[in-house]
């Protein structure tokens, strides 16, 4: 600066920063390829596109009008299972039917971070996930089996963002952000008043970039399996900060001790079984900033001590040169994920069709809750799909279940989570900007 000039007063330069930040929302590169290129056992990976601003493009959360609701594909129906809820994201379906939905978001995090952790919190913020987290687990129950709840209770409350929840003998585990809780359960309860006991403790502290952590627990319900994603985008922060993160943990329930089941998994949320093979699935999302057609998000069977890329590689031996310092070492023995996705798409849910009442032709699959991209041109993702399995494995491109979550002005309507299947067969979808649990069904009885 002149030594002559005044400096610029503590609002202008405030402003400037405001200014450059909200222009970064407008800014970045546009697909080349189209979403399905970047879909299925084999996506097409082109270079990376890193651009000196990232790609910020996002569906604004608008809500559903009166009246609406997504659109389902031929041959099936969808109504409202509940409404008024506050941002559900994930389901979990109790033995006796009844649903139990963790309203929950992001945890507070600390002031400060710089212009990429507040532009971060504006894109967030427009796209809905800028509300407190209600830090609660609702259950519903449809009393005359008409697919709609007609009634509801808080069932725990004071939550440290929840998510994940599963039910073991006379135990119901819900993971925290930060912590595998236990609370007695006894079948019909619809509230838990007994203090929950610690497990064990997840990752969590002041960053945790990403909060969200799922369980599932073993056929025999011996062990918990957890989810621990990454606290940055590719190890930007240190890898210090990344100590037990981008990984599924095994906890074994009698000891309540914990390995390393799975790791180099950016942000895994979704946890199913495969029953014709009995191995475990996972849905992930993959890095951002290196372009709209990189890096597809991917659902995996998940191997035993395997590694799958992260932070050094992506999608098997595809280098990620943004690391340092690198590992080849751990690079060439990266596992190739079974299914890509679709670039940016946000794959959440995960759900096994085993026992639904929908038509056959989505009698063996996995349903897949596509939350919807912030870094891609044009939108990717914002939908739920169903991809096809033979013998275990995936068999043939995905197929839409529920579209039309974003309006024609671009806007978010909904934005779909968590999945499951209810006790009859019927597939329930967890939709945090339309504060709605959906319920999907044949078009006409079987």
């Amino acid at each position: 600066m002149h030594p002559h000039l005044p400096s610029p007063s503590r609002p202008l330069r405030r402003t400037a920063v405001l200014a450059c930040g909200l222009a970064l929302l407008g800014c970045g590169d546009t697909a080349n390829l189209t979403v399905a290129a970047g879909t299925g056992p084999a996506p097409q990976l082109p270079e990376p596109n890193r651009t000196l601003i990232p790609t910020v493009h996002i569906a604004p959360a608008k809500g559903w009008p009166e009246g609406g609701k997504p659109s389902p594909t031929a041959g099936l129906a969808v109504v409202a299972f509940a409404r008024d809820l506050d941002h559900p994201r994930w389901l979990h379906v109790l033995p006796n039917g009844d649903v139990l939905v963790a309203e929950s978001n992001a945890p507070p995090k600390p002031e400060g971070g710089g212009i990429h952790a507040w532009v971060m919190k504006k894109v967030m913020q427009k796209a809905g996930a800028g509300v407190p987290s209600a830090n609660r687990i609702t259950l519903l129950r449809d009393t005359d089996a008409d697919g709609i709840a007609e009634q509801r209770s808080i069932l725990l409350e004071g939550l440290n963002s929840p998510f994940g929840m599963a039910l073991v003998g006379a135990h119901l585990y819900v993971a925290n952000t930060d912590a595998v809780l236990r609370f007695p359960y006894t079948p019909g309860q619809t509230r838990l008043t007994t203090p929950g006991e610690k497990v064990v403790d997840l990752p969590g502290g002041p960053i945790n970039h990403h909060w969200t952590k799922n369980i599932i627990a073993s056929p025999d319900g011996r062990k918990l399996y957890v989810t621990t994603g990454s606290n940055s985008n590719v190890g930007e922060r240190g890898m210090e900060h990344e100590e037990g993160r981008a990984a599924i943990w095994e906890v074994d329930l009698q000891s309540r001790t914990h390995r390393i089941f799975a790791s180099g998994l950016r942000n895994p949320n979704g946890l199913a079984w495969q029953p014709a093979t009995g191995a475990l699935w996972t849905a992930v999302n993959e890095r951002d900033e290196i372009g709209s057609d990189l890096v597809p998000d991917y659902m995996t069977s998940v191997r035993d001590g395997g590694f799958y890329g992260w932070p050094y590689s992506y999608f098997g031996q595809h280098v990620d040169t943004r690391v340092s310092p690198p590992r080849p070492d751990l690079v060439a023995k990266a596992i190739v994920p079974d299914y890509a996705l679709g670039p940016h798409t946000a794959s959440l849910g995960l759900a096994w069709s085993g026992g639904t009442s929908l038509p056959p032709l989505y009698a063996s699959g996995m349903f897949v809750g596509q939350h919807g991209s912030w870094n891609r041109k044009p939108l990717s993702g914002y939908k739920v799909v169903f991809v096809p399995f033979r013998d275990g494995q995936p068999s043939g491109r995905p197929l839409e279940v529920l579209t039309g979550f974003v309006n024609d002005q671009g806007e978010a309507q909904g934005r779909p989570v968590g999945v499951a299947l209810d006790q009859h067969g019927a597939l329930l979808v967890a939709d945090d900007v339309g504060n709605i649990v959906w319920r999907v069904t044949s078009a006409a009885p079987r």
